[in-house]
Formats: structure tokens, sequence, C-alpha cells
């Protein structure tokens, strides 16, 4: 009990271990005089001693047993900063997986005491799960600092690569022969192991795994996790042979007498510092000298590099490597010589960074006497254009899906079945003054898909213009008044909130670490921010429920109004959607229903006059003093009638938006169809 005597834990994280509420929590601590007292913090945001919390909710018959391995991250996450964590869910795993190693004698004894239960209770419950366990939650507290590589697209790396290897895969089940795999940049050995398992899969013989990386803790989390899963999971036959080194695969390389036969990488992108004045005269350019400021061309060369002839490297790397024009003699040269074998543009979301269609290179060293294909194609493949995001909708990425249109596309390019999203396209058409690449730019959409997608947007133009009219019709009949009226007496949001009819609660910044990218998952809480609204409104990341950063987040509710406070971005509207986390500068507010009515409380906050008044605008960034805008004070009979028009005016405009994007789209498509010739002739 002594490793987590001065661990401190919040009610949120109390909450999160005993399985409740943190309202449950709050009030244990009112109602029973035994819960024990704080040791740090404030009234508002009080810690506690884990150790004090775990023996009171044992006493009061509280404590979960399915909840174990949740008592252990409190300890971890308490070491320090995040290597000395880091390295100590490396140790788990290495004496989890009974592997002898002289990296954990540095570690403190109260480490130690730590990392001893953490195994015990591995052994109990399961080495690999225990381990697993650690390894996200560590993940997900440095998420913005480490990218990895989601599962799903990790497979789908593998799978391509053992399928363009020339003589690796095999159908037999128990073929011969030994096979090499080794990621560059391998971070905690996401495609390690799934080229582990797909190897396994194909029964192609046996393995040997290499990895590095220059962040020392995330090879030596590698090396844990990949030994664990051999050892857990397969015999002493079966086994695979792992090796990884911490080292920059760049500048000193650790494997560069092992030539494999399948290489999988994700590498760091954008980074200018990789070594380009001590690499000049390197051997591995084949292709050229990579610029300074095309890193990524750099280890697509270095990976090439590793392949024995007949081998495939399939590297996952940003777009603009496809196009940028520094790179383009090394692309050039990678097409001539038939050494770039596909492209395959992921939808935006896949992986990080979640914003970018990021793109899928395969490679391939050719055989022994095979040389440049004469009248060579590379093949492209738009998954970014076969599953659009809808700008309406949640979006994840359906990866069965996505997997099965990447593999037909590599395995069935020639075949009529081809889809309107993949073609062959010659070399010598992609060898001009920009080499570019990038696969939407080749790939023109058959008129057989083309014209379900028309048909599918001009329904909905049609509904949006036939519910647009309705609006406009509503709209158009108010009875505004010509004459002056007498004005009401116009009071503010401050004042409003003095008398209890409203409460109103600024966004924060949560901590970096808390924060995730990309669409929610796990039941996630979305977080909106200004930046959001100044693209299209939709959040952009998300924070993970019942944790601290998401219990101490200002949450807009459905029926809580949301104010912008920058000018650039003023607003205010009715929330509708599920619960949302909001950012600096946002606002939530909450009406006492029998005073104010939301809808005319947004509708009047809302106003440009209104912003003009609250706000100093010398420039575009200038804030809104929310406090300051004023409301109209008439009784709740009157708000409600101007609710009923402020709710047709919003539902105008935001039907007014959508006709303009989707009707943009259409103009686009419909110039298309028509320079390409597809006017039907007349009967």
């Amino acid at each position: 009990m002594s490793t987590s005597r001065a661990v401190p834990v919040t009610l949120a994280e109390i909450a999160r271990l005993a399985g409740v509420g943190r309202a449950a929590v709050s009030n244990w601590r009112r109602r029973h005089p035994s819960f024990p007292e704080r040791i740090a913090g404030t009234d508002t945001n009080p810690q506690f001693s884990m150790a004090d919390i775990e023996g009171w909710l044992r006493d009061n018959k509280k404590l979960k047993k399915s909840a174990e391995r949740e008592w252990l991250w409190p300890g971890f996450e308490a070491l320090g900063g995040r290597d000395e964590t880091g390295a100590a869910i490396a140790e788990v795993g290495r004496l989890l997986s009974g592997r002898v190693s002289d990296e954990g004698e540095g570690i403190r004894a109260e480490t130690r005491e730590l990392i001893e239960r953490a195994v015990d209770l591995g052994k109990r419950e399961g080495g690999t799960e225990t381990f697993a366990f650690l390894l996200r939650r560590w993940l997900d507290v440095h998420v913005r600092q480490i990218a990895t590589t989601p599962e799903p697209l990790a497979s789908l790396m593998a799978e391509l690569a053992l399928r363009a290897a020339d003589g690796v895969a095999s159908d037999s089940p128990g073929a011969s022969g030994s096979i090499t795999v080794m990621d560059p940049a391998c971070g905690p050995g996401h495609l390690l192991l799934a080229a582990a398992d797909a190897v396994k899969a194909s029964g192609a013989g046996t393995l040997t795994l290499l990895g590095s990386d220059r962040d020392t803790v995330l090879a030596s989390l590698a090396d844990s996790r990949i030994a664990l899963a051999e050892n857990e999971g397969h015999g002493e036959k079966e086994r695979a042979q792992v090796y990884v080194r911490a080292a920059d695969s760049l500048r000193d390389d650790p494997f560069s007498s092992t030539p494999s036969d399948i290489v999988l990488c994700n590498p760091p992108f954008n980074e200018r510092d990789w070594g380009y004045e001590e690499l000049a005269t390197d051997g591995r350019w084949s292709h050229g000298l990579p610029p300074r400021t095309e890193p990524e061309l750099a280890w697509v060369q270095h990976c090439l590099a590793q392949l024995r002839p007949g081998g495939a490297a399939v590297l996952l790397l940003p777009p603009a490597v496809a196009a940028r024009k520094a790179g383009r003699r090394i692309r050039g040269s990678l097409l001539r010589t038939g050494q770039l074998r596909a492209i395959v543009a992921l939808p935006p979301g896949c992986a990080a960074p979640h914003s970018v269609s990021l793109h899928l290179w395969v490679l391939r060293m050719p055989a022994p006497g095979e040389g440049a294909p004469v009248g060579g194609r590379l093949l492209v493949a738009d998954a970014a254009s076969r599953f659009p995001r809808d700008p309406e909708e949640k979006w994840t990425p359906d990866w069965a899906a996505i997997s099965a249109f990447v593999h037909e596309a590599v395995e069935e390019a020639d075949s009529p079945q081809a889809t309107a999203y993949v073609r062959q396209v010659p070399v010598i058409e992609l060898l001009n003054d920009e080499v570019d690449l990038t696969p939407g730019r080749h790939i023109t959409p058959s008129p057989a898909d083309t014209a379900p997608r028309l048909a599918a947007s001009w329904r909905e133009f049609n509904g949006l213009t036939a519910n647009m009219s309705k609006s406009a019709r509503l709209l158009a009949a108010l009875d505004l008044a010509t004459a002056e009226a007498d004005t009401p007496t116009a009071t503010t949001v401050a004042e409003l909130a003095r008398a209890g009819a409203l409460t109103l609660r600024g966004g924060q910044q949560p901590p970096e670490e808390s924060i995730h990218a990309g669409p929610p998952s796990d039941g996630g809480i979305p977080l909106l921010t200004v930046p959001d609204l100044l693209v299209d409104g939709e959040p952009r990341s998300w924070l993970a429920p019942d944790t601290e950063a998401a219990t101490e987040a200002v949450i807009a509710e459905p029926g809580d109004i949301v104010v912008v406070g920058v000018a650039r971005a003023f607003s205010a509207w009715v929330h509708e959607g599920p619960p949302t986390a909001l950012g600096p500068q946002l606002h939530a507010v909450r009406v006492q229903p029998e005073q104010l009515d939301a809808w005319f409380l947004a509708g009047s906050l809302r106003a440009p006059a209104n912003a003009r008044q609250a706000g100093t605008h010398t420039t575009s960034s200038s804030r809104i003093d929310v406090r300051r805008l004023q409301i109209r004070q008439v009784p709740l009979a009157e708000q409600r009638r101007y609710a009923e028009a402020f709710r047709h005016l919003a539902t105008f405009e935001r039907v007014l938006r959508r006709a303009v994007d989707l009707g943009t789209r259409l103009v686009h498509d419909l110039g298309d169809e028509l320079a390409a010739g597809r006017l039907a002739n007349e009967a």
C-alpha cells in the first residue's frame, strides 16, 4: 500500500476508480465523516491520498474488484514526467515477458514496488491485458506528443506489404522459409505487431522483427510489448525473434547490414533536422539527395535501401510528398525504376493529423534479373473520394469498407470490375514538370458512378429549396412595425445573471495531454473551439469521459445557449447536439425557463447591433464582452412570440448555408460532366 500513499487523486479519478459518477463521490464526502481528508488542492478541486481512498472504499464495501487495473494508473501517472512513467511501464512488460535486462537497474525503490504490483496483477489477470491497459493510458495522456498508427491501418499496411513482396506470402500453412520485417521508426510497435499477425496468418514461415526508434522510451515500450505478445500468444517454435534498438535510423541505422523482406514505416512528418548536412554523401540516396524540406523522401529511400530483392515497403506519408516541387526529381526516379508501385489516398480522419488525406506509398525492390518495367504504370486509388465525409454528420473511418476497397484496388486494378476510383496511370503521363502523384488528380469518376451521386445531390437540393421557400414565406409574412414604437427597457446578461434568471459559464482550455484529435470515440465528449467555428463549426477534438479534464470542463447541454466571445466568429445559438465541452472564448448560458425563453435570448444576443455595442472591434480578433450584451425586457408570452420568429430565422440560415455548399458542389460536378462531353444525344 505504500506505493500509493503519496499519490494524489481527484474526485473525478475517485469516481472512475469506484465506477460511479462524480456526484456520488461528493455525496460520500458530505455524508460520511470517515471519508478521508484532502491532502492537497482546494475545497473546489480537492485531492486525496489514493491509499486512504482505497482503504475507505474497501472498508465501506464500495471497492470494485473489476477495477483493479484502474488503481494502478494513478501511481504510474504520479511518477513524474513522460519518460519515467514510460520506462516503468516498459519494465512491467519486460518482467511479464520473462526477459532479463539491465535497463531497470536504475529504477527507484518506490517505483520498483509499483512495478512489482503491476507484474503481480498481470500474472493473475493476464500480462498482455495489463500491459496494454497501462500503455493505452500513457499514450492517451501524451497523444499530442506521440503519433501512433491506428491498429486497423497498421493491419492494412502489413497486408499490402505482404501481398506486394515477391515470394514471401504463401497460401499453404506451414510454409518454410524465414521472413524479416523492419520498422525504422517503430514508436510503440503498432506496425510490427500488425506485421507479425499478418505473416503468421499467411503461414509464410518463421519471423524476425526488427525495430528502431530514436526515442529511447518508445523503443523500450515496443520491445517489451512485442516480446510479451510473442511470449503469450505463441508456442516456443512459433515465436518471432525480436530485436528493437533505440537509434536514429537515418543517422545511425542499427540494422544497415540486415536486409528485410518487408519494411513498414509511419515516419515523423515535416522534420527539417533529419540529417541533411551529415548525410549528403550517403549511399542510400540512389534516387538523389533529398532536399532539406523533403525528409519524408529520405525515409522512402532509407526503406528501399533496407529491402532485399523482391521485398516490399509500405509507408504512411502526408499528401504534400506526392506533389511538392522540391521532390519531383526523386519522384520521377522512383517511377522510372519501377520501385514505386502504388499510392492510395486515405479519407481524412484515418490517422493523425486527422484533417488531411494521408497517402499510403507501396514500393518494391525488383527481384534479380528484373529490370525496370517497360511501359510501366503507377496504381493510384482515391479512397478519400470513394468515402467522402458528409459535413452534416459525424464521421469515423469504416475500416472494413476502406480495407476492402484498397485490397480490391491493388488486386483487381486491371480487371473490368475495378472501381471508378482506381486507375493504372502510365508512367509517361506522370513524368512532366510537376510529377504530381496525387491520386485524385489522375482519376475521373465514371458516368455510372457520378450519375447516382448527382441524382442524390439534386434530391437533397430540391428538399433544401422547398424548406428554404417555406421559411422565406414565414419570415416575409412577419408584420414588422414601420412606425417607431416605444422601446422596452433593455437589460444585460450580467444583470440577468445577478437576478438569477440565467447562469453564465466561460469555456476554458483543457490540458493539452487530455485532448484527443479527430472524431470522438468510446463515448468521448466533443470539444468545440473558436478555430473549429472558423472552419465549419464541427469539433475536431474530444475529451475522454469520466476524466478530470472532462469533469472540470464547461459542458453545453441540449437547450443551453452557446455564445462566441470573439468578433470574427461572433454568434449565439441554442445548442441541440450532444453534450459538448467549450474551449476558450465560448460561453454557455442556461436560462430559468419560467423567466426567459432560450430561443428569444439566443436571437436577441446574436443581433449584429448588439455585438457592436459589446465589443471594441478595433481588429478582427477583438473580444465581445458577453456580460454587456443587451436583451429587451418583455413578458414571457411576448418572448415566446419572438422566439418562434427567431426559430424560423435560424432554420432559414441553416438551410441557406447548406444549399449554397451543395449548390456549389453541383456546379462543379456538372461542369466536369459537361466538359467531358457527357450530355446525352437528342432522340
